[in-house]
Formats: C-alpha cells, sequence, structure tokens
C-alpha cells in the first residue's frame, strides 16, 4: 500500500503564514493535498501539521489528520524527524506500508500525474530507495557559490580543483553542464528509507541513497515572499 505525508507547520521565519498565503484564490498548502487526492495510486492520505487552517484543507480533502507535536513544530524541527514521526503515527494502523508520498504544504510544485509516474518509476526500479523531483537550476551552479575568508574575501564555496570539469569552466552558467536540485516538491520512497533514516544521504535524508529522479521544471518550496511569482507560473503552466 501506498500513502502520503504531508508536512507543514504554524509560522515562518523568512514569510509569514506561507502555507496559507493565496495563488489564485487558493491557499498554497492546498495544491500539494490536491496532487495527492487526485493519484490513482495513493492509499491514504496523511496531513502532519499543528495548523488550524492547515486542519481545515486537510478536512476538505477528507485526509487522515496527525497532530504535529510541539518539539517538530518549531523553525529548528527538521523534516526528516517530521517524517518519521508521521510515518510511525501510519504504522500502528497499518502494517503493509510499501512506498511513501512525502510532501510539503509549502511546494505546490507537483500534480497527481507526477506523483503517479513517480510511483510507476520505483516500482520498475527495485534497486532504487527513492524517485525525487528535480529542477535544473544551472543559474545556480556550486561554481558561482561563493564563501567569505578570514579576510572577509570572496573565495569559491568548494575549490575548483574538485570540480570534474575544471578545466571547461567558464562564466557560462552552463559550462559546468548542468545542475539538477532536489526541489523537494515530491519524494516518493520506501518505507525502509523512513526505517533507517540515519542511513540516508544528507541532507534529506529520507531520499535513501539510490536515488532516480523526475524532471520538474522550476519547482521549489517557497521561504520568501519573492518567490510568489515562480510558484504563480508554475501553477498556471502545469495544473
Amino acid at each position: 500500500m501506498i500513502y502520503s505525508i504531508i508536512i507543514g507547520r504554524k509560522g515562518s521565519k523568512g514569510f509569514k503564514n506561507k502555507n496559507n498565503f493565496l495563488i489564485n484564490n487558493k491557499p498554497i498548502c492546498w495544491y500539494p493535498m490536491n496532487a495527492a487526492s487526485k493519484s490513482k495510486k495513493i492509499t491514504a492520505n496523511f496531513v502532519s501539521t499543528d495548523d488550524k487552517k492547515i486542519k481545515e484543507v486537510a478536512n476538505k480533502f477528507k485526509f487522515n489528520i496527525i497532530n504535529r507535536p510541539n518539539y517538530l513544530a518549531t523553525s529548528g524541527a527538521l523534516g526528516d524527524d517530521v517524517f518519521v514521526h508521521g510515518y510511525k503515527k501510519i504504522k500502528k494502523l497499518y502494517r503493509d506500508i510499501k512506498f511513501l508520498v512525502l510532501l510539503f504544504c509549502n511546494a505546490p510544485t507537483v500534480n497527481s500525474k507526477m506523483i503517479d509516474k513517480a510511483i510507476d518509476m520505483l516500482n520498475q526500479n527495485p534497486n532504487a530507495d527513492s524517485v525525487v523531483s528535480v529542477s535544473k537550476y544551472n543559474m545556480f551552479s556550486p561554481i558561482r557559490a561563493r564563501k567569505l575568508d578570514k579576510f572577509g574575501y570572496l573565495k569559491p564555496y568548494i575549490d575548483f580543483k574538485y570540480h570534474p570539469n575544471k578545466r571547461t569552466l567558464n562564466c557560462d552558467r552552463d559550462s559546468q553542464g548542468d545542475v539538477w536540485f532536489a526541489d523537494v516538491a515530491l519524494s516518493v520512497v520506501k518505507a525502509k528509507n523512513l526505517d533507517n533514516i540515519d542511513d540516508g544521504f544528507l541532507p534529506q535524508r529520507w531520499m535513501g541513497k539510490k536515488i532516480l529522479p523526475i524532471y520538474n521544471n522550476a519547482g521549489l518550496d517557497i521561504d520568501f515572499e519573492w518567490q510568489v511569482g515562480q510558484l504563480k507560473w508554475w501553477i498556471d503552466n502545469n495544473e
């Protein structure tokens, strides 16, 4: 059986009440819930939250509510731990958990077609741990990343000597090859990933180690209000 866990909490440092911000007259949290509700392959849906408004949206979809405890509802709480908490709650109800569809209330760049395709991909690849959505962001390549040294000068965040294509690098954003970012809009994972969460690759350990991509376009989880335009573009072009 396949179950979804959609997570979101009250408050936000970067963008106040982002999960309930309206885009096209619907709160952002509505979009991942709508995608899960239209999936032909999900057995049941769960929403983990401490937010009354998110619960109201979940109730309209007739989703199961997991009350997110206070210690997992802080700005320092990790998605890893929230997903594991939700998974343990589901395990008390169901034993036959094959896959979990992991979604974020603030990541609306997903639809039911993506979910069902990702589930099919994981079914067809028994050696894989997960299928996750990725978006190409060559303009945010690691070769453009910088950090401050002890004198206050900008230096490469990662020394270029470690780059496999260091001889061909230049100011063209595509010179390093395509750079795919896990946009966290969608993760379909095997249950064992959450049973063995410490074994997964950082920073999103729920993905495991053998991770297959499902290609998205401009996917993201929103943390700042200036990202709203990108979300609206995605929703208008992918619903």
